[in-house]
């Protein structure tokens, strides 16, 4: 049985579709080592607002 343009462009649809996702994780493991969580943490200042540096003066 021949096959369909319908057939052919799904498959070829499905194909970009893997390689599209195989990219993606080649991306997301080529940048894994960029992750820090420090990079993520925010403080609080004495006003009640957000920023990156931690408070220099601590009370006791």
């Amino acid at each position: 049985m021949a096959e369909t343009w319908n057939k052919r462009e799904r498959e070829r649809n499905k194909r970009q579709k893997r390689k599209e996702k195989q990219e993606r994780l080649q991306e997301r493991k080529h940048n894994k080592g960029d992750q820090d969580w420090t990079k993520m943490l925010a403080y609080v200042d004495e006003n009640g607002n957000l920023t990156s540096q931690p408070p220099t003066n601590l009370p006791h």
